[in-house]
């Protein structure tokens, strides 16, 4: 397993570090009942006012830790061991975006409880490089693709300085670019089947991601207590998110089998 991946072994480090930590966490929660470490190990700020330490958060919080683990092994280790095929400018820049737009997803879990580190608009604007950098990649006429892209996550960048800077935004706006950004996703996946440089495990994370906060609210609807379920739940979806980006670049860098070279003989 160490071999298989370029960064195997720093990843498997960090994951058992978080994973002990996780798990004296979770003791500390059986023992006194205190759901304050695990909550800040989970969703990153301080415990809500009032949750009580039921079963059912101690367990919304692990499956929120858990995904956490599994998520930094995904991330950490690293396209699959081997030398890398040649790459052309624009996919090297789209894996750079990809990673950083890795990197920004998770920081919007870090800082959401600092009021001065909004970094909303700084996700945005690199999910708009990735989708520009993505046409490229691609290759081929996609104006359905790119105007959703475009369209989702420029306007999502546009809403968010325009809220820094304190001007109304209708409502509806924000759900035409969600709509869009939605829209672009799919037509990205679908791209990403048919295209042999990403893995069908890839484009199943990437699947799982859009369906899963469906049916994570749905399930997660009996046990709702101060939203702490709607925030260990989303932990989850974005964590996925998270591990299509990252795969999207690993696969990139993927070995490929080069045919062999056909030798000429001499008549």
């Amino acid at each position: 397993m160490l071999r298989r991946h370029r960064s195997a072994l720093p990843a498997l480090l960090v994951t058992g570090l978080y994973g002990a930590a996780l798990t004296v966490a979770v003791v500390v929660a059986l023992t006194s009942g205190d759901l304050g470490p695990l909550w800040w190990l989970t969703l990153f700020a301080t415990m809500t006012e009032g949750v009580a330490a039921t079963g059912q958060n101690l367990l919304l919080l692990v499956l929120a830790g858990l995904s956490w683990a599994w998520g930094i092994w995904q991330i950490l280790r690293g396209p699959p061991a081997g030398p890398p095929p040649r790459q052309d400018r624009n996919t090297l820049r789209l894996r750079v975006a990809l990673y950083v737009a890795t990197a920004t997803t998770w920081l919007l879990h870090v800082t959401a409880s600092l009021i001065w580190a909004d970094t909303t608009v700084i996700d945005s604007a690199v999910m708009w490089v990735v989708v520009l950098l993505f046409m490229r990649v691609l290759g081929g006429d996609r104006p359905y693709m790119r105007g959703a892209g475009v369209l989702g996550y420029g306007g999502f960048t546009v809403i968010g300085v325009l809220d820094l800077v304190g001007r109304p935004v209708p409502d509806a706006a924000e759900s035409i670019c969600g709509l869009a950004g939605l829209v672009w996703m799919v037509l990205v996946l679908r791209a990403q089947r048919y295209d042999p440089r990403w893995e069908t495990a890839t484009v199943a994370y990437g699947v799982t991601a859009l369906v899963t906060p469906i049916f994570l609210v749905l399930a997660a609807l009996p046990f709702l207590d101060g939203g702490s379920a709607v925030e260990a739940l989303g932990v989850v979806s974005s964590v996925l998110i998270m591990i299509w980006l990252a795969r999207s670049a690993h696969d990139l860098a993927a070995p490929r089998h080069q045919p062999a070279a056909q030798t000429t003989s001499e008549a």
